[in-house]
C-alpha cells in the first residue's frame, strides 16, 4: 500500500491532490505541527532522518521531496491514469513542464521563505531586541525580499499571458507543483495588478474535483499562518 505521511497545512496537500487526480488508492499517516512553533512533530523523523513532509512510503521505499514524489507517482501510475499529467517527451510543453517542476522549490520558494523568517523576527526574538529586529526585517523586506517575489510574480505573470496552465494549454502535475508557491505568495505578498493570471489559474486549479477531495482527506491550506 502506498502510504502519505501528511503533515496538516503543507506541502504534502500537493501529494495528496496528485493521488486523487490519478485515481490511485492510498492512505494516510496523520502529523501535526507544533501550535507554537508550527515545526513538524518528531515522529516524522522516524520516517525520514530530516523529519519533513511531505513523504511516501511504497514498496519498501521511502521518498522525499515534493517534486521527486510527484515525478514518482508519475512514472508509477501516470500510464493507467484517466488523465496525462505529463507533456509528451521531445515537446516545447514537456520542457516547460521539467522546468516548472524543478522552478517552484529551486526558485519560487526561496524568497517567500525569507519573508516568514523575516516576519517572525521581532515576534520570536528577545523582547530587548525587537524594535532592532523590526528595523531588520523591514529593511531586509523592502531592500530584497518583497522585490524579489514581485519579480518571480511578474515572470509568471509574462508566462501564464501567453498560456492557459505553466507548461501549456493542459493541466499537468507542473500545475500542482506550483499551486503552492502561488498560493504563498497570495498569502505573503498579496494581491495586485500583477497577479491576476496567477489569481485566475489558482481559482481554476482550486475549483478541480481532485483538488477538493485532497483537502476534505488532508485539510484545507491556509499559509497566511505560517509564521
Amino acid at each position: 500500500m502506498l502510504t502519505v505521511h501528511h503533515l496538516n497545512n503543507s506541502r504534502s496537500h500537493r501529494v495528496l491532490w496528485l493521488l486523487e487526480e490519478l485515481e490511485v488508492a492510498y492512505e494516510v499517516a496523520h502529523y501535526l505541527r507544533d501550535p507554537d512553533t508550527m515545526l513538524a512533530p518528531a515522529a516524522l523523523r522516524e520516517v525520514h532522518p530530516l523529519g519533513k513532509s511531505p513523504v511516501i512510503t511504497h514498496n519498501g521505499q521511502t521518498i522525499a521531496e515534493s517534486g521527486a514524489i510527484l515525478e514518482y507517482l508519475i512514472d508509477e501510475f501516470g500510464e493507467q491514469a484517466p488523465l496525462r499529467l505529463r507533456p509528451q517527451p521531445g515537446t516545447p510543453e514537456f520542457l516547460r513542464y521539467r522546468y516548472w517542476m524543478h522552478y517552484a522549490e529551486g526558485s519560487a520558494m526561496a524568497p517567500l521563505l525569507l519573508k516568514i523568517v523575516f516576519d517572525q523576527l521581532p515576534v520570536q526574538g528577545p523582547w530587548v531586541a525587537r524594535p532592532i529586529l523590526k528595523a531588520v526585517a523591514k529593511a531586509a523586506g523592502k531592500q530584497f525580499i518583497n522585490p524579489q517575489i514581485r519579480r518571480h510574480q511578474e515572470f509568471w505573470e509574462d508566462e501564464l499571458a501567453e498560456r492557459a496552465y505553466f507548461a501549456g494549454e493542459d493541466f499537468s502535475a507542473a500545475d500542482i507543483q506550483m499551486s503552492f508557491a502561488l498560493q504563498a505568495a497570495d498569502a505573503r505578498q498579496g494581491r495586485g495588478p500583477k497577479t491576476q493570471h496567477a489569481q485566475k489559474l489558482l481559482q481554476k486549479l482550486q475549483a478541480r474535483p481532485a483538488y477538493q477531495r485532497a483537502e476534505a482527506v488532508g485539510g484545507a491550506l491556509n499559509l497566511s499562518s505560517m509564521g
